[in-house]
């Protein structure tokens, strides 16, 4: 099922919606985080759509998204460059997400310089296997194609990296695809749980370091990577890189952790 079905009726209306074909996208009885953060972003987008780029965000998950939603967004402050955007999204007549967009225009830069390369460079895409074939949520099995980006087997730590793609043809910005394949991969600390246990996203912040990216094939290296777990939880940091080795998303995430 397209991701364009999906946000179809999402309209720059605040009010309820019936996310008529959210099966294919959700995650035990919820939306996969990326798309229900997708949804959030594309009601923003399509309510004001003047806006500049998006550079950044912060979103809460606060319960499960189901299939009917009410979804509002409003402008916070406007100012000469920068605009700073809130959308909600409710589900059983709850607050299920709260993100927070802030859009800014382009300016003359007094101050450069490019991300860090990633650490061991796996290659392009078609030289890694493919990875969690008829593994993994449905969501994953039904719209994403993925690779591995780091040796099999060998002992990484807490970090989690591959080669990622949407299966289908879209019609996707830029940025709204860095937002919908931003949360695709698992915490980096399920590689260090002695047992096998359920987890759950509390948050996410990101900034988009390239608005305009186009990589090729479609394909992005995404990467999770466990800075702190205990008691519960991990802080999580998670990147994506380009076809090319160019970081576009650069973010952080608090995991619950389970089991």
């Amino acid at each position: 099922m397209t991701i364009a079905s999906l946000l179809e009726p999402v309209t720059g209306q605040s009010g309820t919606a019936h996310l008529t074909h959210a099966n294919e996208w959700m995650q035990g009885r919820t939306l996969y985080g990326g798309a229900s953060a997708l949804v959030a972003f594309t009601i923003a987008q399509r309510a004001f759509p003047d806006l500049p780029p998006l550079r950044a965000a912060q979103i809460g998950f606060v319960a499960p998204v189901g299939k009917d939603i009410e979804l509002s967004a409003e402008i916070l402050r406007q100012g000469r460059n920068v605009t700073q955007v809130r959308t909600e999204i409710h589900s059983e007549g709850k607050l299920a997400l709260t993100a927070f967009w802030l859009f800014a225009a382009e300016r003359e830069p007094n101050a450069m310089r490019s991300a860090d390369a990633p650490v061991a460079w796996p290659g392009a895409p078609a030289d890694n296997p493919a990875a969690m074939k008829g593994q993994g949520p449905a969501f994953i099995q039904n719209n994403f194609e993925l690779r591995y980006g780091q040796t099999k087997g060998d002992d990484h730590g807490a970090t989690v990296r591959r080669w990622a793609r949407l299966i289908e043809e879209h019609e996707l910005d830029p940025v709204s695809k860095l937002v919908l394949m931003g949360d695709v991969m698992p915490p980096g600390a399920m590689r260090i749980m002695p047992r096998v246990g359920p987890i759950s996203s509390i948050n996410w912040s990101f900034n988009v370091l390239d608005p305009n990216t186009q990589s090729e094939g479609g394909w992005y290296l995404a990467e999770n990577a466990s800075q702190h777990a205990d008691a519960g939880y991990s802080s999580e940091r998670l990147r994506m890189w380009d076809a090319n080795g160019k970081q576009v998303l650069d973010g952080i995430q608090c995991v619950a952790i389970f089991g």
